[in-house]
């Protein structure tokens, strides 16, 4: 099987967001939409893509406030998830995707599960690796981030400890059952893209409005119920983040799911 080499692209979007994008496989394949996750970038896919390309059109873009992707300071972009499903929403536009399966992690599903509201039908199926959707899928991890959402102004400095050097690591690491096959680049990089000007303060703004998610999971779910979308949940079961009950929680809703469990953490590819 020969290695494809995934192409690193951008287009401009919705009024004037540069996306930076990795693309691989032919065009006239069916499409699988890769979206990443907190604190990472289409890089976490590097591996995955190749393999995927064999049979499928693949795309991976990084969201406003991640990896490579430009947002011009002139555009006043709000860093909410509704503002990333209108983005991902315009990026599919231009490149001409009407139907994709969606691959989401973390941050990805939350993004990927609104341009699903929005698009309905658009979305032939669904790899939830590690992306929440239910209440039951919460680690003891979002206490402190709760606590955020009920006292923004108390409790905000506090949560710039996830932008550590030391907490990126530990998403990577912790439950992993060989963290030192783990490359250093994946956390290194994620924490040099953290550290520009500016960064911090969208990445708190984005922890914030996660609570938005939250209060749309009925919404999730009564589509999963009336539109069936195949599914798989594919899960670290050690993520301390999101916890398996989460991938099991899509039994209530799509009695066809697909559940797996790995022997890992969070960053499970």
């Amino acid at each position: 099987m020969s290695f494809i080499v995934p192409q690193t692209k951008t287009v401009t979007v919705d009024e004037g967001v540069e996306v930076f994008y990795r693309e691989a496989g032919l065009s006239s394949a069916p499409n699988i939409l890769l979206l990443h996750g907190f604190p990472s970038s289409s890089f976490q896919f590097r591996n995955l893509i190749p393999l995927l390309a064999t049979k499928y059109h693949v795309v991976a873009p990084d969201l406003p406030g991640f990896g490579f992707t430009v947002v011009p300071e002139a555009r006043k972009y709000a860093y909410t998830f509704d503002s990333f499903a209108k983005t991902i929403g315009a990026f599919v536009d231009a490149l001409k995707l009407e139907k994709y399966a969606i691959y989401i992690f973390d941050y990805g599903a939350p993004t990927g599960l609104r341009l699903m509201l929005d698009r309905p039908g658009s979305v032939t199926a669904i790899i939830s690796q590690n992306g929440n959707a239910y209440m039951i899928g919460l680690g003891d991890f979002w206490e402190s981030v709760q606590a955020y959402w009920e006292d923004p102004e108390g409790h905000r400095e506090n949560l710039r400890n996830l932008l550590t050097l030391e907490s990126t690591k530990w998403q990577y690491v912790s439950g992993a059952p060989n963290p030192e096959s783990i490359a250093p680049e994946t956390y290194h990089l994620d924490y040099y893209l953290m550290t520009r000007p500016g960064n911090a303060h969208i990445q708190l703004d984005l922890i914030l409005d996660y609570k938005t998610n939250v209060v749309l999971y009925p919404t999730f779910h009564k589509y999963f119920r009336q539109h069936k979308p195949p599914t798989l949940a594919i899960w670290g079961k050690n993520d301390q983040i999101f916890v398996p009950a989460g991938a099991e929680a899509y039994k209530k809703d799509l009695p066809d799911v697909q559940v797996k469990l790995l022997d890992t953490g969070h960053f499970a590819l």
